[in-house]
């Protein structure tokens, strides 16, 4: 008697594995694989900068990219008439409000 519920026991822990490992697997797909994607699009659209493109800053500053310091890894945003900004090349994302929707 004692040997047939140590063997319904032990069962109960390798479904308790098969779940755990499936939880990690459905939190894996649905939640860090796309932050790591959205990540490297991010990356690179800042490697991609160019003079001219609108930006917006890690503070909400929108603006357009005037000049870029590759040895400072600086950007410098022009946010209005005669107003430039230096700010750190990673706090600089892409301005979805200017652009076009893509199909």
């Amino acid at each position: 008697m004692i040997l047939a519920a140590q063997a319904a026991q032990g069962g109960g822990g390798m479904s308790m594995l098969l779940m755990m490992v499936a939880l990690f697997a459905i939190m894996y797909f649905f939640m860090i694989r796309p932050q790591q994607k959205r990540q490297k699009e991010i990356q690179k659209f800042q490697n991609e900068l160019t003079e001219g493109t609108s930006v917006v800053t890690g503070g909400g500053i929108y603006g357009t990219v005037k000049s870029i310091d590759l040895a400072k890894n600086t950007v410098d945003v022009k946010i209005a008439r005669d107003v430039v900004v230096t700010v750190d090349k990673g706090s600089v994302f892409k301005d979805m409000a200017n652009t076009p929707l893509q199909k």
